[in-house]
């Protein structure tokens, strides 16, 4: 298999059969994001492809599902996309659903009549790391779109029925900005319908432009405290069916809940944490974290 530079897939796609497509980021200036930094964006040759596909089929020849790695393999056009999902049918006739990671801004330079002709040749399960939906914040993390833009784009693929994942990131507006980000960000989380949405914590690395923010003073980290209580805020105002995971490692206390039935036990649930656990047990937790995978 043609596997280079950082291999990463989500917690939830563990049971999925993994092919490179690309590699690197197309964006690659997030303000917290150390993943892909010395990894130039490369397509993966079609031969490449091929190849890694005739592979899988001598050992899973049944496969159902796919993921295609790299930091956003949606950013190929339309054409490139749909030949790859033809191929991966080729050879893995059992296959349901391919997925990948996503952008935003990978969504922009497509209609809703391809994104409709890529779901109906098995694309689905787009993960789409949002981190947020409040403008502020979108722009101090440097994500390159607006909560316009987000909204605009995600309507496109419900209009295609393609399924989609989000990422909400707490901490990532900085001390005293975590309660506008939880509130903004849920506002605009629900005029859109992600299946799940997926909760990471901030957690900041030497080699990222914020950590260096916040060696300079121009980044104030939020409090531990502060993050717990502004998940129970995004909880409170998500308007929307949906299920929350906040149960990556970047994050003190796991949990899981579905939204609205379960939204006042997550609430509680938090709140106990809040009362009995101290602010300095919680960030040697987090001085504690090396790496998020």
């Amino acid at each position: 298999m043609h596997f280079t530079g950082r291999t990463w897939r989500p917690p939830y796609e563990a049971g999925s059969f993994i092919i490179q497509a690309t590699s690197g980021c197309t964006h690659n200036q997030c303000r917290f994001c150390n993943l892909y930094k010395n990894e130039p964006f490369r397509l993966s040759p079609l031969e490449e492809f091929e190849e890694d596909l005739a592979e899988l089929a001598r050992y899973q020849p049944t496969a159902k599902r796919i993921f295609l790695t790299g930091a956003n393999p949606f950013a190929m056009r339309y054409e490139k996309l749909a030949e790859r999902a033809f191929l991966i049918h080729d050879y893995l006739a059992k296959c349901q659903t391919i997925a990948m990671f996503a952008s935003i801004r990978d969504i922009k330079d497509k209609k809703v009549w391809q994104l409709r002709r890529l779901r109906a040749l098995g694309i689905n399960g787009l993960s789409i790391g949002t981190e947020s939906g409040d403008d502020s914040t979108l722009q101090l993390a440097n994500k390159g779109y607006t909560s316009k833009e987000l909204i605009a784009q995600c309507r496109k693929l419900d209009e295609a029925g393609i399924e989609y994942y989000f990422v909400y990131m707490t901490g990532l507006a900085g001390s005293g900005n975590g309660r506008r980000n939880a509130i903004n960000s849920a506002k605009v989380f629900s005029k859109v319908n992600p299946r799940f949405i997926s909760i990471d914590s901030l957690t900041l690395f030497p080699d990222t432009a914020l950590y260096q923010m916040a060696q300079t003073g121009t980044f104030t980290p939020a409090g531990e405290t502060e993050r717990l209580r502004e998940l129970q805020l995004f909880a409170q105002h998500l308007q929307i069916r949906t299920h929350l995971f906040a149960n990556s490692i970047s994050n003190f206390y796991p949990i899981t809940a579905f939204l609205p039935k379960e939204r006042n036990k997550l609430i509680d649930e938090l709140q106990f944490i809040i009362d009995t656990v101290s602010e300095e047990e919680m960030l040697q937790y987090r001085t504690n974290l090396h790496a998020l995978g």
